[in-house]
């Protein structure tokens, strides 16, 4: 009796779980939307709302680590100071994976710029604080 009891609930349980897992893929997609406009406004305090507000978020490029979203943030700036510098964003998200209760999404980026297009890959992890979906961790390699 309990066996059927426990099937009866996990069968319940699946749809609702389901149903979560698709709206936060639609939520996080929607960041990334967000992302690619504030970027191509040339709005990086915008951009930058996607990111976890935290010291112990982590960007990896190809200068190392950065910890921490201030530190991020200003980092940005320095590369992209201004419109020309940022061009135009566009992203292709490759695959977007739940982990437990994180999720981790592996996509390229391509910039148009009259200075010179560039692209790479970027894999991002976020998680949920606070009732948003926030990067936690952005490895981004350029020049591919």
């Amino acid at each position: 009796m309990q066996k059927y009891v426990m099937i009866l609930v996990l069968a319940a349980l699946c749809p609702a779980m389901a149903m979560a897992q698709k709206k936060a893929d639609k939520t996080i997609m929607k960041a990334l939307d967000k992302q690619v406009k504030c970027w191509n406004e040339g709005d990086l305090d915008c951009f930058m709302t996607t990111y976890w507000q935290s010291d112990s978020l982590k960007f990896m490029g190809s200068r190392g680590i950065t910890y921490g979203w201030q530190n991020t943030l200003e980092n940005y700036r320095k590369a992209y100071p201004d419109k020309k510098a940022m061009g135009e964003l566009k992203f292709d998200i490759l695959s977007m994976e739940r982990m437990g209760r994180h999720y981790f999404v592996v996509g390229k980026f391509y910039l148009t710029r009259e200075i010179g297009d560039v692209g790479g890959f970027f894999s991002l992890v976020w998680k949920k604080v606070k009732g948003n979906w926030v990067i936690i961790a952005d490895h981004t390699s350029a020049g591919a």
